[in-house]
């Protein structure tokens, strides 16, 4: 069975049967988050192992998410020239090289490279396998998708972290594991016979549109990336510099990560039972308070593995409540350009997030990180008592569903999850 064969209707009740029918991407996808998942993780071991400085660490780390917005604006022309299949082998191809050249050197200036030239890759892929979901999902399997693609993503990074311990992170033996695991997610999409997703993809981006619609969501969504950004890009450095053994930092890295996956969808719960914006202020608190937490716990202490999971738990999901948020106030009948303005705006806050944490952990040492981590989610819920001040904010029972979606997830992905949020079509609202 291919990746063509996703049903469009019967079975509404079997979500084994929607994954069955969409297994070969979902692999795929599997195979590229427990491949980018730990290469991501090594290169900050590696340049802290190095020597690197902290200034150098940090541009190093967020040449991934400069390339990701790269790539999210270049890659949909390729596909619409030579097609998903070829594009999607291609960046796969480039990612593995990619990695394996860490392998070779440790030169900033090429690590930098690899980094922007995998988040080029990546952004493609996710572009394509996102576009190929959109295009096989109807009204009745597009919820239990993006729930499937929601823990196959998050689950795949979570898991990629306990891959730290095959090896001695010094050596290139991660790096070639890294560049096998994403080589091995070419096979499922190249051998399968669907039809091209559609490819009109590529929008131009007005980010006034969405700020006017909805500012809160916007300065939430910039600071989801920010923070998401920075503590999936430094948090091993981190907790290399706190003195964590590497099985020790992969269980920790591993629980960030898992945090999101489980406490994701009682946020979502309570965010439909209340108004959006007073939900996006009782998250990013909380998230403040475990950034605090996370700070002055004692990193050899039990309790700071819990202090991370509650924090991944809080920080990650902030990307899809402010999602939820902006979809109360598009018009359904938007475009995807104005999810690609969501994603943007993340993108920019994830460039500037290991950024700023590497000057935080210089300047404040390593807790630097959770206390800059603390002043962007304070940020964030000022924003948003300050909108709620400011304006009216839309009844519950008007608020269209919360909206899983990874915050590694692309355009297209954000589209498919306002698709399924939405309730009916109904009037814009004024800003809120």
């Amino acid at each position: 069975m291919g990746i063509e064969q996703l049903p469009d209707s019967g079975h509404h009740n079997d979500t084994a049967n929607v994954a069955l029918g969409a297994w070969g991407l979902l692999v795929a996808v599997l195979f590229l988050m427990l491949g980018s998942g730990l290469l991501g993780t090594v290169i900050g071991l590696r340049a802290e192992l190095a020597g690197f400085g902290d200034g150098t660490i940090g541009i190093v780390l967020a040449g991934y998410y400069a390339g990701f917005l790269a790539g999210a604006w270049v890659v949909p022309r390729f596909v619409g020239t030579v097609g998903h299949i070829r594009v999607y082998a291609a960046l796969a191809s480039l990612a593995s090289v990619a990695a394996l050249v860490h392998a070779l050197t440790e030169l900033p200036a090429v690590w930098l490279l690899m980094r922007v030239v995998t988040g080029f890759a990546m952004s493609g892929l996710y572009l394509v396998a996102e576009g190929w979901l959109n295009e096989k999902a109807t009204n009745a399997t597009r919820g239990r998708l993006l729930s499937v693609y929601m823990i196959v993503v998050m689950g795949g990074i979570a898991l990629s972290q306990l891959l730290l311990t095959v090896a001695d992170p010094s050596g290139s033996t991660l790096f070639i594991l890294a560049s096998i695991l994403v080589s091995f997610a070419v096979v499922p999409v190249t051998l399968s016979a669907g039809s091209a997703p559609d490819t009109g993809w590529a929008r131009q981006l007005p980010v006034r549109r969405i700020w006017d619609a909805a500012p809160a969501g916007v300065v939430g969504g910039f600071g989801a990336g920010f923070t998401n950004g920075g503590i999936m890009a430094l948090g091993a450095v981190y907790a290399s510099r706190v003195g964590m053994s590497v099985d020790r930092i992969a269980i920790y890295m591993g629980l960030l990560v898992l945090g999101s996956v489980i406490l994701q969808w009682p946020i979502g719960a309570l965010s439909d039972r209340m108004p959006r914006r007073r939900a996006i202020m009782v998250v990013s608190v909380a998230a403040a308070l475990a950034a605090a937490g996370n700070a002055l716990v004692d990193p050899a202490a039990p309790a700071a593995l819990l202090a991370v999971f509650i924090f991944g738990g809080l920080t990650f999901p902030l990307y899809s409540l402010c999602l939820s948020h902006i979809n109360d106030h598009v018009p359904a009948g938007t475009t995807i350009a104005v999810s690609a303005v969501y994603v943007f705006v993340a993108g920019v806050g994830a460039v500037l997030g290991p950024l700023a944490g590497s000057v935080a952990m210089s300047t404040l040492g390593a807790p630097g990180l959770f206390w800059m981590m603390l002043g962007v989610h304070l940020a964030v819920a000022g924003f948003a008592l300050g909108r709620v001040r400011v304006r009216r904010g839309l009844p519950v029972e008007q608020q269209r569903r919360f909206t899983l979606v990874p915050s590694r997830g692309g355009a297209v992905m954000v589209h498919l999850a306002r698709r399924h949020g939405r309730n009916g079509a109904r009037s814009p609202s004024k800003k809120q």
